[in-house]
């Protein structure tokens, strides 16, 4: 087994020594860790990167579930790309819904039995999801402290988020600056996305089908974005290459206008992997000063909503004092 420590030499903090049984050398530096992190599977975080974090409680992701007709699935504990993806293409519906408040409790009790002080839970947009909504019942519930952060926004938004929050807490932050650590980087994040398709943003309720109605009638391919923690239309046009070009376009002005070796880039997609990698390859032509976007799947409760083909490109700034974050 690889060192968890060496592997993620930013979170080098860990709980008490006293609590595996042994003291720490004097020459340790590493903070305690006393917050923990927790957020939903809406953040698109990389299995990879959570599989670090995930062994002490220092993080933990909440599964959302996904109803495929008439069976439910849980974000994580299932392998439902594929199921939705034929879901959808052939017309059978699929919704989404909150995790329970029961869950979030869990989770929070866990964290307490662990030893920590506090938990900074870390969630999707209350305008999108009541996620946070069953966060706060849950909070409570229980005797440990926890603050509930509304991210506003969503997918690597919101686990850029989660990032720069388990990082506070890595450094020995209490609860209010953890908190404030992944408000923060939400509010530094955009997202930008176009889909080939309204409808299935219309079926979940995330745009009026006033909108929808519009979009099919007219061929238009819409660019959307996430504004207020709101899916938002940002620009019309009339093809999909067009369409596709222009989001380059509106991401390669974003990216360009913050400090290149802050600026992080992520690219969503589903069902069309190839379409983000070479969007993912374009960006890196277009920026050259900026670090490769990380191309990843949609995780499945978003894709229910934005359907098959969509492209999403999360534009987000790394904190000067903190440096770079592996992913």
């Amino acid at each position: 087994m690889p060192d968890r420590d060496a592997a993620w030499p930013w979170v080098r903090a860990r709980l008490p020594a006293r609590r595996r049984g042994q003291e720490a050398p004097a020459t340790q530096a590493a903070a305690v860790v006393r917050t923990a992190v927790v957020t939903d599977s809406a953040a698109a975080l990389p299995a990879d990167w959570t599989a670090g974090l995930s062994g002490d409680g220092r993080l933990t992701v909440i599964p959302m579930p996904v109803m495929v007709g008439d069976e439910i699935y849980g974000e994580g504990e299932d392998d439902i790309s594929e199921t939705i993806a034929l879901a959808l293409a052939s017309g059978t519906p699929v919704k989404t819904s909150r995790p329970s408040p029961g869950q979030f409790e869990q989770a929070y009790r866990s964290a307490q039995q662990r030893g920590f002080e506090a938990v900074v839970s870390v969630h999707i947009s209350g305008e999108l999801s009541g996620t946070a909504d069953a966060a706060r019942l849950a909070a409570a519930r229980v005797g440990i402290p926890v603050e509930v952060v509304d991210s506003r926004t969503v997918g690597m938004a919101l686990g850029m988020a989660v990032q720069a929050g388990v990082r506070a807490a890595a450094a020995g932050g209490d609860a209010a600056s953890v908190a404030a650590a992944a408000a923060e980087q939400a509010a530094r994040t955009k997202v930008y996305f176009y889909v080939p398709s309204l409808e299935q943003l219309r079926r979940g309720g995330r745009i009026g089908p006033a909108a929808s109605l519009l979009g099919t009638m007219l061929a238009i391919k819409p660019i959307l974005a996430v504004d207020g923690g709101k899916i938002v239309p940002l620009e019309k046009v009339r093809s999909a290459a067009k369409a596709v070009a222009r989001l380059e376009e509106i991401v390669a002005a974003d990216a360009g206008g913050r400090p290149a070796p802050a600026v992080r880039l992520a690219v969503h997609h589903f069902g069309n992997p190839d379409e983000a990698k070479g969007l993912a390859e374009r960006l890196a032509r277009a920026l050259p000063q900026c670090p490769p976007a990380q191309a990843s799947s949609l995780p499945a409760v978003l894709a229910a909503h934005a359907g098959l083909g969509v492209l999403a490109v999360i534009v987000g700034e790394e904190p000067a004092a903190t440096g770079s974050l592996s992913t």
